[in-house]
C-alpha cells in the first residue's frame, strides 16, 4: 500500500490566508476534544507556574524547593530524587525513555503529544484565546488585516500585545524560578533587587515565548520542530490519527443538492464542503487531502465536522481519529479492524517497561557515597631499599548525603601495608556533608607480584563500597 504524505504546507493552508499571504487564523470551535484540550492546557500551565513554589523537606543544610535545577552546586532536585553530576547517566536514561514513549505514542495515535501537551501548542492556544477575547472571532481578525488603523483597533492591538507580553514575562520569570529559590527570587524581583544575569535570562525567555507563541505559531510546528520530519520516517498506517473518511464524504456537494440527489435515489457524499475543518485547524491544512506531515493530531477539525454533521442530522465521524489502513479498508467496503496491539506497539511497550525498570533499579541502588581510585602513572611502582615494592594511589571519597560521615579505608586481595600520606596510621576519614575528600595512599608489599587490589570503605552504620585497581611491579 503506497502512501504519500503531503509536505507542501503552503499548498494546503487555509484559503483566505494563502490568498493574502497572511498567517493562519484559526476559528474557535466547541466540542469534546476542545474541552479536553482546555483541561490539559489548564493542568499543564498550573504545573508549570506552581511547581517552583512547592516545598519539599530534605532536612537541614538542603534546599526545600521540590524541583530545583541547582547548576551552581551541581545538583538536580525533583521531590525525593537528588541527582549529582555522577548520576547523569540516569538522566540520559530518562531522556531515552521519554523518546521511546513518544515513538510508542506515535505508533498508537500519531502526533498526540504535539496536539495536546507540547509547550508550543499550549502557549499558542493561550495566546489565541487572548486574541479572540480582545479582537473578536476569526472573521473579524481576518478583516483587520490590511484594514486602516482606527483608534479602536489601536487600543485592541495594544491590549493584546500587552497581555501577550505579561504572559511571556510570567513564563520567562517562572522558568528562572526553577534554577534558584523561587520565593526569594520573587521577593528580590518585587523589590527591584536582581542581578543582570537573572534579568538577561528573563528577557531572553520572555522574548522567546512572545515570538514563538505570538507570531511563529504554525511555523514552529511545521518547519522549526524536528518531529514532523521524523514523522515521515516513522508514520504508521495503523496508528489512530485524524483522517477524513473520503469513501463516505465524496462526492462533496451542498446539503440542498445532496438531499435532491438522495430523493432521486442517487448517491451523495456527506461532506458539504463547508470548510470548517480548515477554518479551525491551527496549522491551516485541509485534512481532506490525505495524510499531512504538518498535522499535529489535535482533533479540532473532528469537533468542527461533528458539529456540522449534527446540524445536518448525519452521523458523526466523517473526520475522526481513524487509522489510514481502515480508511483503505472502508474504500474497499471491508470492516474496520483495531490493530493497536501489533508487534511494533508490543515491542515498544516492552522497551519502555524495560527502560523504566532499569532506571528504577539504578535509582534504588544508588548510594550516598562515591569511591574512585586512580593509580599513579609516573612512576607506577617504586622499589625500596629493603627490596619491597610500593604503589601509590589517589583515593577520592564523595559524600552525597546531607550529613557528615566518618569512613574507614581497607584493602584486600594482596598482602600489603596500607598508609595514608599525611596521616598517622589508618584513622577514620571524615568527609563533610555534600563534600569530597582526596587521599594519597600507598601500598607496600614484600613480594613483587602483580595482582588486583580492592579498596573498601565502611561508614559508621556498616555500609561498604569497593573499587578495584591493580598492584604492579613496574
Amino acid at each position: 500500500m503506497a502512501i504519500t504524505i503531503e509536505i507542501n504546507h503552503a499548498k494546503t493552508r487555509a484559503k483566505a490566508a494563502a490568498a493574502a499571504g497572511l498567517p493562519v487564523v484559526p476559528q474557535a470551535v466547541r466540542g469534546p476534544i476542545r474541552r479536553i484540550k482546555w483541561a490539559i492546557l489548564l493542568l499543564t500551565l498550573s504545573i508549570y507556574y506552581v511547581t517552583p513554589f512547592v516545598r519539599w523537606d530534605r532536612g537541614p543544610n538542603a534546599p526545600d524547593q521540590a524541583v530545583l535545577l541547582d547548576f551552581a552546586n551541581g545538583r538536580l532536585y525533583a521531590f525525593f530524587v537528588e541527582i549529582w553530576p555522577q548520576d547523569l547517566y540516569l538522566v540520559t536514561g530518562l531522556l531515552v525513555l521519554a523518546s521511546t514513549v513518544l515513538i510508542l505514542t506515535n505508533a498508537l495515535a500519531g502526533r498526540l503529544w504535539c496536539g495536546f501537551a507540547c509547550p508550543q501548542t499550549v502557549w499558542t492556544d493561550l495566546f489565541l484565546l487572548v486574541e479572540r477575547v480582545i479582537e473578536g472571532g476569526r472573521r473579524q481578525r481576518l478583516k483587520n488585516f490590511g484594514a486602516p488603523l482606527t483608534p479602536k483597533r489601536a487600543v485592541q492591538s495594544a491590549a493584546k500585545h500587552t497581555a501577550w507580553l505579561l504572559i511571556s514575562l510570567a513564563t520567562g520569570g517562572t522558568l528562572i524560578f526553577y534554577f534558584t529559590d523561587a520565593p526569594d527570587l520573587l521577593r528580590d524581583l518585587a523589590a527591584g533587587n536582581f542581578s543582570a544575569n537573572a534579568l538577561t535570562w528573563i528577557a531572553v525567555f520572555t522574548g522567546t515565548t512572545y515570538g514563538l507563541a505570538g507570531f511563529a505559531r504554525e511555523q514552529v510546528c511545521t518547519f522549526m520542530c524536528p518531529w514532523p520530519r521524523l514523522q515521515g520516517a516513522i508514520w504508521d498506517p495503523e496508528a489512530y490519527t485524524v483522517n477524513y473518511r473520503d469513501y463516505r464524504g465524496e462526492q462533496r456537494t451542498s446539503a440542498k443538492k445532496a438531499a435532491e440527489l438522495r430523493l432521486r435515489g442517487e448517491t451523495a457524499g456527506d461532506c458539504v464542503d463547508c470548510g470548517q475543518c480548515v477554518a479551525v485547524c491551527p496549522i491551516g491544512i485541509d485534512i481532506r487531502e490525505g495524510p499531512n506531515f504538518a498535522c499535529i493530531n489535535c482533533g479540532l477539525c473532528v469537533d468542527a465536522c461533528d458539529g456540522v454533521m449534527a446540524k445536518l442530522g448525519r452521523p458523526r465521524g466523517l473526520i475522526d481519529y481513524e487509522s489510514w489502513a481502515n480508511i483503505e479498508r472502508g474504500r474497499s467496503n471491508e470492516s474496520p479492524r483495531n490493530r493497536l496491539l501489533r508487534p511494533k506497539t508490543v515491542g515498544l511497550t516492552a522497551a519502555c517497561l524495560a527502560l523504566a525498570g532499569t532506571i528504577g533499579v539504578g535509582f534504588a541502588m544508588r548510594t550516598t557515597l562515591t569511591l574512585s581510585v586512580q593509580h599513579d602513572r609516573d612512576p607506577v611502582a617504586v622499589r625500596l631499599s629493603d627490596g619491597s615494592l610500593r604503589n601509590a594511589y589517589t583515593v577520592k571519597l564523595l559524600n552525597k548525603s546531607a550529613s557528615p560521615h566518618r569512613y574507614t579505608l581497607s584493602v584486600s586481595g594482596i598482602d600489603a601495608r596500607l598508609s595514608i600520606v599525611g596521616s598517622d596510621g589508618i584513622a577514620p576519614i571524615e568527609v563533610a556533608a555534600d563534600a569530597s575528600e582526596s587521599l594519597r595512599v600507598t601500598l607496600t608489599a614484600a613480594g613483587a607480584e602483580q595482582k588486583d587490589v580492592v579498596f573498601t570503605v565502611r561508614d559508621e552504620a556498616g555500609n561498604t563500597l569497593s573499587a578495584t585497581d591493580r598492584f604492579v611491579e613496574r
